[in-house]
């Protein structure tokens, strides 16, 4: 399980909130799930954003007007900090939601090789997005790419290092159109992530375009 106070990178406020209000896609839902059932910090946030969501909701009208996302916040906040929550304590690498699309542990997942050290499991896909087990081999590298939509991706073992910064277990990359980058995981140990896409990914290369094609990455 990582260590809470090791993680770096967090999901930002607008996802949050998006979670709570249920906006958004279920692939991008089970990353937000993972990352929370990890994280002491951005769980504590989303007992604040299930509350702030529940306002929302109620006050539609008013949430349109400029502004009144802030002002909610600020009355949300006023009410005082959110109670901590008790850290989790998962029985696999693969956090409580992830194993609840696999059907068990990291063994049963069903990897399929997509090349260079690099594997794939589909966890859920549809029409709006998909999420997906990524495993990178000690010291492989994903093809250098960019994105045509959003991607989130949470590590749960291991750590991978791109252009943006280092990403160990526990952390959280986002990823949109302005992002080109090449993740590389570290030597000491294979990389696990669980990656969600609303979007194919850009490769810069033929042959990665085209197993991007044939594996529907």
């Amino acid at each position: 399980m990582p260590d809470p106070a090791r993680i770096n990178h967090h999901l930002t406020e607008s996802l949050l909130l998006a979670y709570a209000t249920g906006e958004l896609p279920e692939a991008f839902s089970i990353a937000v799930a993972a990352h929370l059932s990890l994280c002491d910090e951005c769980r504590a946030r989303s007992m604040t954003f299930d509350v702030l969501g529940g306002a929302l909701l109620e006050t539609h009208a008013e949430v349109l007007s400029d502004g009144a996302l802030a002002a909610t916040l600020a009355r949300v906040r006023s009410e005082g900090p959110a109670p901590t929550p008790r850290t989790p304590v998962p029985a696999d690498v693969l956090p409580a939601p992830v194993r609840g699309y696999v059907g068990g542990g990291l063994d049963a997942v069903r990897w399929r090789p997509l090349g260079g050290g690099v594997k794939q499991a589909i966890l859920y896909r549809d029409e709006h997005a998909t999420a997906r087990l990524l495993s990178i081999a000690a010291g492989a590298a994903v093809p250098d790419h960019g994105h045509a939509g959003t991607e989130i991706t949470l590590v749960l073992a291991g750590a991978f290092s791109d252009g943006i910064g280092r990403f160990g277990p526990g952390d959280v990359e986002l990823a949109d159109e302005d992002v080109d980058h090449q993740p590389v995981a570290d030597p000491g140990g294979d990389c696990i992530c669980l990656a969600a896409t609303d979007a194919r990914l850009r490769f810069h290369s033929f042959v990665p375009r085209l197993a991007g094609q044939i594996f529907g990455i």
